[in-house]
């Protein structure tokens, strides 16, 4: 018998060494994709890249979630956290900005576990933690003083927008307490002479078509709460990736006057130190390609 999995928010209590649980992994360590990236924000991709690290599996599931194959655990391949760790260095040798690890709260003990290796063993360039804010604030307690830069999304303020999309109702207060647990950890925003990020918060919002107004009140409550303390991304990348039948703006890109009434929005409330995506966003460059799986050798 295995101990109940009860990491994130969904407490499914799985026992994942015999089983999958919500999402989609079982205990071993799973990773789908790590490679130098180019689309993250300048201060994290810069001129070199970020080393990013995808792993299988998600415990929200969008339902129009870009990166379904991974989300869902179909693409990926088995590791030990020692290989993972060699990864990191492989990926810092390649010229990586940072190592940024995507998609990780159900293995979030072993990543704990692999930083904590890697830094002793004299890795110097930034770790991410990128997700999507669907996290149980105490386990984030894990990878305090661990994580340099945390890169959290706040997708949902509506309930039946996170109900109906993530079968998620709870995502906003969820969201909010996981945040505020980034913040505790990273509660100062430095760069180095390069303007390359070393540390701090990132957090993203990328507009859903159709929902300027749920967008509005995600800056809003930001802004009141982190102010200036943090950096903010505002995206339009959305990315269609079928049909919705039930949910017809979804099966659309973001309108230029919903993106710019947004932006605008923020620059009315106050906010400069966020970062926005011109021009055409929703390309398929957004989303990376795991029909080929890619990992450094060694």
């Amino acid at each position: 018998m295995g101990d109940k999995c009860n990491l994130c928010p969904r407490n499914c209590a799985v026992e994942r060494c015999d089983k999958k649980g919500y999402c989609n992994m079982g205990e071993s360590l799973f990773v789908s994709r790590a490679a130098l990236h180019m689309w993250e924000e300048p201060c994290i991709s810069g001129e070199r890249g970020s080393g990013t690290v995808f792993f299988s599996g998600c415990n929200l599931g969008c339902i129009y979630c870009q990166n379904h194959r991974i989300s869902k655990g179909e693409t990926g391949i088995e590791i030990s956290v020692e290989k993972l760790v060699r990864i990191y260095h492989s990926l810092e040798n390649m010229g990586a900005h940072n190592i940024n690890l995507v998609t990780g709260s159900h293995f979030i003990k072993k990543i704990a576990e692999s930083v904590e290796i890697a830094k002793k063993q004299g890795i110097k360039i930034p770790f991410i933690y990128n997700t999507s804010s669907y996290e149980k604030a105490e386990s984030l307690k894990m990878l305090d003083g661990l994580i340099d830069i945390y890169l959290p999304d706040f997708k949902y303020y509506d309930e039946k927008t996170s109900r109906n999309y993530s079968n998620a109702p709870d995502y906003t207060i969820v969201a909010k307490k996981a945040i505020e647990e980034m913040v505790r950890q990273c509660p100062r925003v430095e760069f180095d002479d390069d303007t390359m990020l070393q540390k701090g918060v990132i957090i993203r919002h990328m507009l859903i078509p159709g929902h300027v107004y749920e967008g509005k009140k995600i800056m809003k409550y930001l802004w009141e709460t982190y102010g200036d303390n943090v950096l903010y991304s505002i995206m339009s990348q959305y990315t269609p990736v079928k049909e919705f039948e039930n949910y017809p703006n979804l099966s659309r890109g973001v309108r230029k006057k919903e993106y710019d009434s947004l932006v605008d929005f923020c620059l009315e409330l106050g906010m400069e130190n966020a970062y926005i995506q011109e021009g055409d966003c929703a390309k398929e460059s957004f989303i990376p390609d795991f029909d080929e799986l890619k990992i450094p050798e060694e």
